[in-house]
């Protein structure tokens, strides 16, 4: 090696027992709670176009950063995946901790403002646990959403029940997994191996160039990823077209949305100029323009994940109650 490496072995991991956690699963949403009244124009409309592709076997993919999770809000994602609406979820690298943390002991988060001060953030033991899940998917060449899905699913997690992984493992649902290395505290460990994680994550990728190869006629939600989720898929569908294009086939008439807190002004269908900072705003220029622009439509829904997505899901359930 020409340059010195960070010896990891020197590194100190403390039990997830003296973590303060700043979030519980007390704050989190039963299906039947009341939800802060929702609506935005085009809402009722991306509801009615989830509900089609749902009656018509077309794929309802939903983008997320970990947010989602934190926001007490994956009893509605769980229960679209068991009623066979979402048929497939990406998430970020950091989503997964979450729900792995929220399975395991019922809470999650921890101060980065506290625990960067003592060298602590993201140092704890059993959450390191993950990594074993991406050495396991390395070997047997599965996805990582997948390993860790069943990890918890076959694993002592009292709380697996609220595990959107779990869930996709036991219905056979793709939570495929799309990580940079670095970004996550898991990377932090000493049991990290950066092949095994690059391995699981990119055959996630594929899993999921797979599921937008078939996205004609479907929908693609991404909820709270500025970055992960519109860039993922610009890659994934760039590759399903150009495989489409070489069988005569098309991939361009299908429903795009983002569901942000940044409000966007303006006509959201044509993106920003190079002079306005808000052409760097991913979602923006490739979720809602760049990829509907030869035969779809997006929609742009701006509030809290824990209002739009309930809102959301009681809608989507009018629509298929309205049509049963």
């Amino acid at each position: 090696m020409p340059y010195p490496t960070f010896d990891r072995s020197r590194l100190k991991l403390r039990p997830l027992t003296e973590r303060v956690h700043d979030l519980s699963l007390d704050s989190f949403y039963a299906l039947d709670d009341p939800v802060p009244a929702y609506d935005a124009p085009g809402l009722d409309t991306l509801a009615q176009r989830v509900a089609s592709a749902y009656r018509r076997g077309r794929p309802v993919i939903l983008m997320m950063g970990a947010h989602v999770i934190r926001a007490g809000v994956s009893r509605f994602l769980i229960d679209l995946m068991e009623r066979g609406i979402l048929k497939h979820i990406a998430m970020n690298g950091a989503g997964p901790i979450h729900d792995y943390e929220l399975a395991l002991i019922g809470k999650t988060t921890e101060s980065v403002a506290h625990y960067i001060r003592l060298g602590q953030f993201g140092l704890w033991k059993e959450t390191g646990r993950i990594n074993e899940a991406a050495k396991e998917a390395y070997r047997e060449g599965i996805g990582f959403g997948e390993a860790i899905g069943r990890m918890i699913a076959e694993g002592d997690f009292p709380h697996k029940d609220i595990s959107v992984l779990a869930a996709g493992y036991r219905l056979r649902v793709p939570v495929t997994v799309h990580i940079g290395i670095g970004y996550d505290i898991i990377h932090e460990h000493p049991n990290c191996d950066g092949a095994a994680l690059g391995a699981a994550s990119y055959t996630d990728f594929l899993v999921f160039a797979h599921t937008v190869s078939q996205l004609e006629g479907g929908v693609m939600m991404a909820f709270g990823s500025a970055v992960m989720a519109p860039e993922v898929y610009l890659k994934a569908l760039s590759m399903a077209r150009n495989v489409a294009h070489q069988e005569g086939r098309e991939i361009r008439h299908f429903t795009t949305a983002v569901f942000d807190l940044i409000p966007l002004e303006g006509d959201i269908h044509q993106e920003a100029p190079k002079t306005d900072p808000r052409y760097y705003y991913r979602p923006w220029k490739t979720i809602l323009v760049r990829t509907v622009a030869d035969g779809g439509e997006s929609f742009y829904f701006c509030g809290d994940h824990r209002v739009t997505i309930p809102n959301l899901y009681h809608r989507i359930l009018h629509h298929l109650e309205e049509n049963a």
